[in-house]
């Protein structure tokens, strides 16, 4: 029990340091950092990667509001498209977290692992959407935002590897589209806990420390651990060469994935 709590620390310091360093989402360290510690600990194979997902967007639902006020009191956010893309991204979300319990643990892994590689080549190249319309009127917004929620609710992240990208090839310049971004991962993080808490709520075999599809433990561990060091990423990134760690981080990626499909095996 002892190593378990030391490893969610060390999960939760390493998501919120690189959070605060590189701009990242947690759950990208967190989901399969989770998935290798359940995996060990000898919980129900069918429910490990849920479990994982789950977990992830609860801490991110803590998480999230630090630097949502953060950007906000730089006027970062663009509320008016927050509350335009709010209602597809809850849906969204929600309909994810249904199909995610409808699938098996493998396929969730191998999903997750194409993410990863997809993070981490387009992060590793630097590729960026080019600015090339405006962003569309409300159902546009609720379809873009289900989608988003959808997928992030997939692979247990706040939505900025995706939410970003869309609102940058909508002309929202960079620093906006960062700051509305993590003001859009509130209601994915929302939407996609009570998802997963109600999904797994009738899931066989849980140990008594989860709720539904959420490791309490590991949440309450991560989030104390996120939360400290998050800020310390943050100071760190204007004395360290952010661009080359990100490609370093990209490599990362690049094991964490390999890892995850070979585990398969």
């Amino acid at each position: 029990m002892i190593t378990a709590l030391v490893l969610y620390l060390l999960t939760g310091a390493l998501a919120g340091f690189l959070a605060g360093l590189l701009g990242i989402g947690g759950g990208l360290v967190i989901v399969p950092m989770l998935t290798f510690m359940f995996t060990a600990q000898g919980l129900p194979q069918e429910h490990i990667l849920h479990l994982a997902l789950g977990t992830s967007l609860t801490s991110i639902l803590f998480t999230s509001l630090s630097s949502l006020r953060a950007h906000n009191k730089r006027g970062a956010v663009i509320w008016p498209v927050v509350w335009r893309i709010t209602p597809g991204i809850i849906l969204g979300t929600l309909l994810g977290t249904w199909i995610a319990a409808q699938l098996s643990t493998s396929f969730l892994k191998i999903f997750f692992a194409c993410f990863l590689y997809y993070v981490g080549t387009q992060m590793l190249l630097g590729i960026r959407p080019k600015a090339n319309r405006d962003l569309p009127r409300t159902p546009g917004m609720t379809l873009s935002g289900g989608i988003i929620g959808i997928f992030s609710s997939l692979v247990g992240i706040g939505g900025g590897t995706l939410s970003v990208p869309f609102l940058t090839w909508c002309n929202t310049p960079m620093h906006k589209a960062i700051g509305t971004s993590a003001a859009i991962g509130f209601p994915i993080a929302l939407a996609g806990a009570t998802g997963y808490l109600i999904n797994g709520l009738m899931a066989q075999g849980l140990p008594a420390s989860c709720f539904g599809f959420i490791h309490v433990t590991a949440l309450v561990t991560i989030v104390l651990a996120s939360v400290s060091l998050a800020p310390l990423g943050a100071r760190t990134a204007h004395s360290l060469p952010v661009p080359k760690l990100k490609k370093f981080f990209a490599l990362l990626l690049f094991v964490l994935a390999t890892r995850m499909v070979w585990s398969l095996f």
